[in-house]
């Protein structure tokens, strides 16, 4: 009896913790060597366009994950999993990172970090906090003041990126409390928006699962984010998705409704597919999309011109690992036209993974940032065609 008593307690154990999605970061660690002439380092894998290359920015980055770049130069970078906070910097402007500040260490998932007139601006998952005049601070910084603190504290989809819109307003999302679910708090499943000193909270856009990564179009100035949809519903379902908001109070379909056009399995019935927004661009099932940017500078050619790059950070739960690279959404009249591979490798053959893209930043060159925070690195893609 006490054996049978056993199996069912462990049974259960089992599938609650599978309920939960959490996640898991692999063990395996791979020291990203910056000397491109040494054949053993796992960039000389990575798959490029012909006249791009890719090299390494920093090194020793451990769980580098959301980027925000300052005005001086200064890269600013957030962590899930190690709760710290760093500041990188390029002294001598050569595109090489030689020297690293932790800001602060020990924060809950402090995923997201921006900054503006002089202030960081960093995310943990139930506040929002600041490093006021951080850039004169780097190697002494200040105590952080506390700038809006009634997030929700769930951590189930907790860790946020944030980042401030055309409208000089800080944008915060607040991930569903769960895989799949229906919540009475309007606040779950959406993104927000507050005022620089915390005032003023609203919720700006619904049904929307888990972004990490957002930013607005360098014309239209609409907001284009990523959303990782839901798990358990098979290896191909559903799609990952880049969402288009061409106004506030749109609403995307979590968790009704999944990659614009199918019925969630517990919740559709409530809801039809056609009464939300639908994606601009489904992504692969469960590629995890994070980072997105459009490109702005004048390196890479002419076609890539306000093109979304994405970062997709790769399956976590898939019977065959997806994701794991960098895709290229391209665009036209505000539609998507086509979605690619623009960067991989990250991925081996034999399904092992030596890295995991999380975010992009632009440099002022032209260049692009990745991070990484399976492989605790920061890349640059350029173009020398």
């Amino acid at each position: 009896m006490k054996y049978i008593v056993f199996l069912i307690v462990l049974s259960f154990t089992l599938s609650c913790k599978n309920a939960f999605n959490f996640p898991k970061k692999s063990k395996e660690k791979v020291t990203v060597n910056v000397d491109p002439t040494n054949d053993d380092s796992p960039l000389k894998k990575i798959k490029l366009p012909e006249g791009f290359k890719i090299e390494v920015y920093a090194d020793n980055v451990e769980n580098a994950r959301s980027m925000d770049l300052s005005p001086n130069g200064t890269l600013f970078v957030g962590t899930r999993d190690k709760g710290d906070v760093y500041a990188i910097e390029d002294t001598n402007k050569n595109n090489k990172a030689d020297k690293t500040h932790i800001l602060a260490t020990g924060l809950n998932m402090p995923n997201g970090v921006a900054f503006k007139d002089g202030d960081l601006y960093i995310a943990e998952v139930s506040k929002i906090s600041k490093f006021a005049g951080i850039e004169s601070k780097l190697a002494n910084p200040p105590a952080m003041t506390t700038v809006y603190d009634q997030y929700p504290t769930k951590e189930h989809h907790g860790w946020k990126y944030i980042a401030f819109g055309p409208d000089g307003k800080l944008y915060v999302p607040v991930g569903a409390p769960c895989n799949i679910c229906e919540s009475k708090d309007k606040v779950f499943a959406s993104i927000t928006r507050i005022n620089t000193d915390g005032t003023g909270l609203e919720v700006v856009q619904e049904g929307v699962r888990n972004t990490v990564g957002f930013t607005w179009h360098p014309e239209t100035k609409e907001m284009w984010f990523t959303d990782n949809g839901r798990d358990m519903m098979g290896d191909d379902m559903p799609a990952c998705e880049l969402n288009r908001a061409e106004k506030d109070g749109m609403h995307f379909g979590y968790p009704y409704c999944h990659q614009g056009d199918t019925p969630d399995n517990k919740f559709g019935k409530k809801r039809a597919c056609d009464e939300f927004t639908a994606p601009a661009q489904n992504l692969g099932a469960h590629v995890a999309p994070l980072g997105v940017e459009f490109y702005t500078g004048s390196m890479f050619p002419a076609k890539y011109k306000n093109q979304a790059f994405i970062a997709e950070h790769g399956s976590w739960n898939r019977s065959k690992k997806s994701g794991y690279k960098i895709s290229l959404v391209t665009l036209e009249n505000g539609k998507a036209t086509s979605y690619r591979t623009f960067a991989e490798g990250w991925l081996n053959s034999d399904e092992t993974v030596w890295g995991r893209p999380v975010d992009l930043e632009l440099l002022p060159d032209g260049s692009m940032l990745v991070s990484d925070d399976h492989a605790d690195a920061i890349y640059r893609i350029y173009y020398e065609g």
